[in-house]
Parts: C-alpha cells; sequence; structure tokens
C-alpha cells in the first residue's frame, strides 16, 4: 500500500512486489496509478492522489484503506507514515502488517519548508512518539539501512535491512561503450535539489582546464533556475527525468558517477540507489564524505570521497578520474564487480520471501 509514491514504483513494484510475485505470492499493489492493471504477475489497484498533503493524508489515505481491506489479504505492506493510522485500523481486523521505512521521518521534519521553524522540533518529537509506538504493534518493520532499522529493533524484533540494491543484470546487460570509446563525461541521477549538490556539481565543472572537453550528464526532475544561470551551465547536458532503461544507457557512457549530497542529517544516514547504480555499470563513483558511505566502499576501492560544499574538492576527483583513464576503469570494474557479487537486489530478495514465509507460516501443532 503507498498513498504518495506511484504504484510502479522502482522500490515497490520493481523490487519487492516483483520478488514476492515470482515466489509464488498473489500480490496487488493499492496506489496511484492511471487505471487498474496485472504487470509481470503483479496486481495493480489504483486510487486517484489527492495533490495538497492534507487531502492526501487523508482522503487518499482513506481511498487506500478501502481498497485494501476489500481485498482481505494475509498480508499487508505499507510504505508512507501517512498510513499508520490505516496500518493500525488493519491490525485491529488481526490481520499481518509491514511497515516498510525509506527514510527517517523525525529527523525530515526539519527540512519541511511549509512548517514554521519554530514549530519543528515538537513536531519532529510528536512524530517520533507516534512512530515508535505504532512500530510496537506492526507484525514487522522493514528499513533501507542499519542506522535507520536501529531505531525499530529495541520495540520490534522482527525489523529487517532490506537495501535498496539494483539488479545487476539491468547495468550489466545493454550496450556499453568501450572505455576508451566513452566521451569525457560524468553524470548525476535522480533528484535534483540544492541539498543534493546540484549547484556545486555545475560549479564544479568550470574549474576544469579548458583544454579537458568534459560534460555533466543529469538526467532528474527540473532543475533550478538559479542553477541554469551558472556561466559552468555551458559544460551541462540535461537530459530531463528518463525512465530506468535509458538512464542505465546514459550511464554506461560516462565515466564517472557523482553523489555529492550535502551532510543533513537524513542524508548521512541514506544510501542512495544511485550510487550502486553507478557501480552496476561500472563507473567510478565521486560520493560525499559521509562515515557511512565510506565504511560501506573504502574496501573496494571504487570511489573518490570529497567534501560536498567543496567545489574545488569535486573538480580535482573529476580531473583525476578523466585524465586516468586505466585507474578510472579499475576502479568502475571493481565497483562492478562488488555489484554483481554483493551489493545487488537478489540478495535483498530472498530475505524479504523469507521474511513473508515466517510472517504466514502457519503455527506448528501442539
Amino acid at each position: 500500500m503507498t498513498s504518495v509514491h506511484n504504484a510502479v514504483d522502482h522500490r515497490i513494484f520493481g523490487k519487492e512486489c516483483r520478488s514476492l510475485a515470482r515466489a509464488g505470492f498473489d500480490v496487488t499493489i493499492v496506489g496511484p496509478h492511471p487505471e487498474d492493471t496485472v504487470e509481470e504477475l503483479v496486481h495493480i489497484k489504483s486510487v486517484p492522489k489527492d495533490r495538497s498533503r492534507l487531502s492526501r493524508m487523508t482522503r487518499t489515505a482513506w481511498r487506500v484503506y478501502r481498497k485494501a481491506a476489500a481485498l482481505q489479504a494475509d498480508v499487508y505492506h505499507f510504505h508512507d507514515p501517512e498510513l499508520i493510522p490505516v496500518a493500525l485500523l488493519l491490525r485491529t481486523r488481526g490481520k499481518i502488517v509491514i511497515y516498510d521505512i525509506h527514510e527517517d521521518l523525525p529527523k525530515d521534519i526539519f527540512f519541511k519548508p511549509y512548517l514554521p521553524s519554530w514549530s519543528k522540533r515538537l513536531i519532529a518529537k510528536v512524530v517520533e512518539r507516534i512512530e515508535l509506538s505504532a512500530a510496537r504493534r506492526f507484525s514487522a518493520v522493514v528499513a533501507v539501512t542499519p542506522l535507520l532499522a536501529a531505531r525499530f529493533k529495541a520495540i520490534n524484533s522482527r525489523t529487517l535491512v532490506l537495501y535498496n540494491y539494483p539488479y545487476p543484470e539491468d547495468l550489466t546487460n545493454g550496450d556499453t561503450s568501450p572505455w576508451d570509446r566513452r566521451k569525457h563525461a560524468v553524470t548525476y541521477v535522480g533528484t535534483v535539489t540544492p541539498q543534493r549538490g546540484i549547484a556545486e556539481m555545475v560549479q564544479a565543472m568550470g574549474l576544469l582546464p579548458s583544454s579537458l572537453t568534459a560534460t555533466l550528464e543529469i538526467a532528474g526532475d527540473l532543475i533550478p533556475k538559479e542553477v541554469t544561470e551558472l556561466p559552468s551551465w555551458s559544460r551541462v547536458n540535461y537530459h530531463g527525468t528518463l525512465d530506468l532503461p535509458s538512464t542505465y544507457k546514459l550511464l554506461r557512457q560516462a565515466r564517472a558517477g557523482l553523489v555529492c549530497e550535502h551532510p543533513i542529517p537524513t542524508f548521512l544516514e541514506a544510501l542512495p540507489v544511485k550510487i550502486f547504480e553507478y557501480m552496476g555499470a561500472g563507473l567510478p563513483v565521486i560520493a560525499s564524505n559521509f562515515p557511512l558511505w565510506r565504511n560501506l566502499l573504502d574496501g573496494v576501492g571504487c570511489a573518490i570521497f570529497v567534501d560536498p560544499r567543496n567545489v574545488r574538492e569535486i573538480a580535482q576527483a573529476v580531473e583525476f578520474l578523466l585524465t586516468n583513464s586505466n585507474e578510472a576503469e579499475a576502479m568502475g570494474r571493481r565497483g562492478q564487480e562488488a555489484v554483481i557479487n554483493h551489493f545487488n537486489w537478489n540478495t535483498q530478495a530472498e530475505k524479504l520471501v523469507d521474511l513473508y514465509l515466517r510472517l504466514t507460516r502457519p503455527p506448528c501443532a501442539a
């Protein structure tokens, strides 16, 4: 169940639901979608999504509940904090309910621009208490990182870390340009906001030597106007929002992937899927020097870590990878091997299916 994400969201549909359907479960997504349909053995029950936050938290959530409850499912797996009241209603009906947590909600409150500054601390505390209290009653909790899971393990013993890794075959299959034929380009794919370092990445391109004809290839949502007015925007090719196959094709033509998010709490504890998509496509990674990311990737030898607010550091990392082709290619190869062998969704699908089997298995007879 989701009231926020599109029903065919990459994690919800592309990974979790497809994996469960392939394992033999009868899977239905209830969430925003143009129409009821069936895709890859997964049924989709569409609900209209209201535009305003308040309407989405009330009317959309109620629509999700009514459609989901009518299914009389054995397990209800929900992805949005605003569906907590819906999930608790389902628990009172004796249903198995799983809470899938994508982000640290109390910390995210501090970065909601529509909330008055004076109210954020109080709202964050109230939200945290509500979330933790509800999580005690759920059948299981799924979190995308160990740090996020740590908040819930003490109150719910069935707390599982389910990393948002990519399918390795989606990245390794397809037309991959030989390294020496790739253009001198680095790439950023994903959400485009100031906090994700878009301005610093664009400015870094302006510090590269004029003799280095390099470009930054961006695929994502709307670029802030002030970024497009930077002098170094001339070194950017903006591709707009791409579907997953087109995104992966773009990655396989570049020489490095950038993920220079600012050190705010919600990012410090996150593991963006783009890191592993870059690695799976055989790209070395230029990443923010966050402890969590360093601990995960330092031993792989596929990344250069930078201060994401230091434009010169970012530029130096880009220049190094574009002018040291052999080392860049070797870093990319090491990262790709790590995804094929470890950082891939297939390892996580096994954990998800096992959780469902344990939750739905009939109790042993006395």
